[in-house]
């Protein structure tokens, strides 16, 4: 339920409630100040003047009405007035019958000793047979009829009904029903009120006391949801506000704690090449380097470093572009299996150089195409490539290429037999400037930017890059990339 219709709700309870409160009290009081029924007395008196009596009474009076007319004197027969009268009871009615200023004929019914001097007096036109009068608290309604017995004197037949004794009622219970009207009202208040403050106060108290808790720097919490009307769902904005704060805070804290570790490696692998440079140059110009071997010794090692310097630079600066999605994708449809062919040729000198045993093995049939940049794809078989001839120390060194290729996808398998990358490590091979060789010696491992920018292109070509790997048996690096359909194929360039 909503807060306006709790509202709504709630304040015209509140004024249906003190209205009814005020007339009733009002009108209990009027009643017991005057006496009687006051302005409830007259309403009956409009509907009772016109019918007075029950339809049994109604009829019983007809009778007695035509017995009057017709043998008036059998009106002061009492056996005949008391079997009328007996009748007039079963309608909580009774019967009354007079005779110039004596009684004929009371019920028992009434019990009054002043209904005499309350009757109205003779009307043999009668005018007006039907109304009613009050004797102190009660209220009463006949019809009558006036007639004339044999001898003259005139007579009068009335079928009377007690009507509702409201204002002595009234009097009786007017203080526990004050009292009553009173605790009600307080009652309903106190729920009321309860009622507003649990589904609406308590909550925007909540979420006050999270607002001053994230202004304190305090986001290690969590806000309870207990209700889906307008302020649940402020809480639950609030709490989605608060939980992205969260993310974003952390994830600054952790971009701040990557800043530094990439700060600090890279200071470090470029210091380590600089000192060598800066030493060389000190021994060529302090005469270490003496003699023309030497000296040539002395400018290679200086080349050495300055190219592996530029390499670091150039691979920072791909990787920074890369990462901020600064870098175009070019891409092309070719076949996998002749891109494949030529980068294995490509390397295969150098493979034979380091005395790498190679194997190709192309489990795929006929044509496979995809859509790729041709210069970034290469670059990440080169880097994934001398990733692996960096760790392989042994003397049987191999390393294979296999192609495999399904309906949806291709994966380019690349195994080595090298020392293996240990357990701890292997989830966190892809990620920049991480080596399993924590000495961070160049001699050992390369910038540990190589896999980072691999990932960084698989994942812009939309494929997907990982590693198996068992120390002192070898890794296994899988490139998979979507194939095209021969739909795609005809489209030609991407």
């Amino acid at each position: 339920m909503s807060i306006r219709l709790k509202m709504l709700l709630s304040f015209t309870s509140m004024f249906l409630i003190s209205l009814l409160f005020i007339l009733l009290t009002a009108s209990l009081y009027t009643i017991a100040a005057t006496g009687d029924l006051q302005s409830f007395r007259d309403i009956y008196k409009v509907h009772y003047q016109v019918n007075p009596l029950t339809e049994q009474g109604e009829s019983i009076f007809q009778e007695m009405k035509f017995l009057a007319k017709n043998d008036p004197d059998a009106l002061q027969n009492k056996v005949l007035l008391r079997e009328y009268d007996m009748k007039l009871r079963a309608e909580k009615s009774g019967l009354y019958v007079r005779r110039e200023d004596s009684q004929i004929f009371e019920s028992l019914t009434f019990h009054q000793p002043e209904l005499k001097q309350a009757l109205p007096a003779y009307d043999l036109n009668n005018y007006q047979i039907r109304s009613t009068f009050n004797i102190s608290e009660r209220f009463y309604a006949y019809a009558k009829f006036d007639f004339q017995y044999s001898d003259g004197k005139r007579g009068s037949v009335f079928v009377i009904r007690e009507r509702s004794p409201f204002a002595e009622l009234t009097r009786k219970l007017l203080p526990m029903m004050s009292l009553l009207l009173i605790g009600v009202l307080i009652i309903a208040n106190l729920l009321l009120f309860r009622w507003i403050t649990r589904s609406f106060i308590k909550p925007l108290h909540q979420l006050r006391n999270s607002a001053e808790q994230i202004k304190e720097g305090n986001l290690a919490f969590k806000l309870e949801l207990s209700s889906n009307d307008e302020v649940g769902q402020l809480s639950e904005a609030f709490e989605s506000m608060r939980n992205q704060l969260q993310q974003s805070n952390e994830l600054r804290q952790q971009d701040e704690a990557n800043r530094k570790e990439l700060i600090s490696n890279i200071s470090h692998d470029l210091r380590t090449p600089l000192t060598n440079i800066k030493g060389y140059i000190e021994g060529i110009r302090d005469g270490v380097a003496n003699t023309p071997e030497k000296m040539e010794t002395y400018v290679n090692i200086i080349h050495s470093k300055a190219v592996s310097m530029d390499k670091l630079v150039d691979e920072l600066f791909l990787y920074s572009k890369l990462d901020l999605n600064q870098e175009p994708f070019l891409f092309k449809v070719v076949d996998i299996v002749d891109f494949l062919e030529d980068s294995i040729e490509e390397l295969r000198y150098d493979l034979e150089d380091k005395q790498v045993a190679f194997d190709w093995d192309n489990q795929a049939t006929g044509p496979v195409m995809v859509s790729v940049d041709l210069d970034k794809l290469k670059r990440t078989v080169v880097n994934v490539v001398d990733n692996a001839l960096k760790y392989m120390d042994n003397n049987s060194k191999r390393l294979s290429i296999t192609l495999q290729a399904d309906l949806e996808w291709i994966t380019m398998v690349f195994k080595d037999n090298g020392r293996g990358i240990p357990e701890e490590a292997l989830p966190h091979i892809f990620e920049r400037f991480y080596r399993a060789e924590q000495s961070r010696n160049s001699s050992t491992g390369g910038s540990g930017l190589g896999l980072a920018i691999a990932r960084q292109i698989i994942d812009g070509h939309g494929g997907f890059i990982w590693a198996n790997s068992k120390p002192n048996i070898g890794t296994t690096i899988y490139i998979q990339l979507k194939r095209l359909t021969n739909e795609e194929t005809g489209n030609g360039n991407g």
